[in-house]
């Protein structure tokens, strides 16, 4: 998951609320301002009277040449480094990500903070933002908060529909209002994930809810930031879990709670080319899937040949991370 500091100095309390208001992780101060950070909300300050002490957790280090690398791996190993390039090129980030070293990028601005978080695909997880003024950071955490890498979304078609027993249904409420379109990604493989609807729509009989998705049962799959994937009965207050709408456009919620309530199930079955895919999730006519257009489709509607969205992988996954290992899962 993207973490994001942002250096204020001098002490600026606009900047300050600003940084916290918006998102950030943590702030790196001038000596003597940690408390009047605190004051104004709780957050992580890097400073000589700080959480983490410049100097002894945390090393300061401007690369000058490929020479610096290997002393740059070797810190980063014992204390958090932030690293400055001289002149701004990707190359030793580059290096440095393939090297396997954990470091802080410093960036002056959005178009670096972009740069940052996409190099080698993956990119570095963790930046310090120098802002220029409280507007450009509020627009700029707006954009790195919710601009996770889009989820491709592919169509498929179902293929089966089978009403099961009774078993523990999560449902996901999230910090986050959700629109029309837009839902969570849950499924029976990490492989395979269906598009499960936001409750965002009204009901005769149910008040809408679009801070939840009905997501399905305790042993499901969900995807989370950071390209992982977690089990809904995992999740608890506070986490963060990935939303997703009909293009892709991918943002991230945080958990307010889970609900774990015996309810009658049912299985879905689609297929994706040659593969077959499926998701368990409770028999409600408040349940929906997604189609390709953005509609929800109610589950206890579903027919074969309908086309729901669902988003695949052809990598295993061990404890939510993708491997290269042959896994089977039925």
């Amino acid at each position: 998951m993207r973490r994001i500091w942002v250096e204020i100095d001098p002490w600026d309390k606009e900047m300050v609320t600003a940084a916290i208001e918006g998102g950030a992780d943590g702030l790196v101060l001038p000596a003597g301002c940690a408390e009047k950070a605190r004051a104004l909300g709780r957050i992580e300050v890097i400073a000589p009277d700080g959480d983490l002490k410049p100097g002894r957790d945390v090393v300061f280090f401007t690369i000058e040449s490929g020479d610096d690398e290997a002393e740059i791996v070797k810190l980063s190993r014992s204390r958090k480094v932030v690293l400055t390039c001289s002149d701004w090129t990707i190359i030793p980030l580059e290096n440095l990500i393939a090297r396997g070293a954990s470091i802080i990028a410093r960036v002056q601005g959005l178009e670096e903070a972009r740069t940052a978080f996409g190099i080698l695909e993956k990119g570095v997880d963790h930046i310090l933002f120098c802002p220029q003024d409280a507007v450009t950071l509020k627009s700029a955490l707006l954009e790195l908060r919710t601009g996770d890498a889009r989820t491709e979304l592919q169509t498929a078609e179902i293929v089966g529909i089978r009403s099961l027993g009774m078993g523990d249904r999560v449902c996901i409420d999230t910090c986050t209002s959700m629109v029309p379109g837009q839902g969570a990604l849950v499924g029976n493989s990490s492989g395979g994930l269906f598009l499960v609807h936001a409750e965002s729509l009204e009901n005769p009989y149910v008040a809408a809810r679009p801070f939840r998705v009905n997501a399905g049962p305790v042993h499901a799959y969900t995807r989370v930031p950071g390209g992982r994937t977690r089990y809904l009965c995992e999740l608890s207050a506070g986490d963060p879990v990935l939303l997703v709408d009909y293009k892709g456009n991918t943002t991230t919620a945080v958990v307010g709670r889970l609900k774990i309530e015996k309810r009658p199930l049912m299985l879905v079955t689609a297929r994706v080319g040659d593969r077959e895919i499926s998701t368990i999730v409770q028999n409600a006519e408040t349940v929906r899937l997604t189609a390709p257009d953005g509609r929800a489709l109610s589950v206890v509607s579903l027919a074969a040949g309908d086309a729901v969205l669902v988003a695949v992988e052809s990598t295993a996954r061990h404890f939510g991370m993708q491997i290269d290992e042959s896994i089977i899962e039925k």
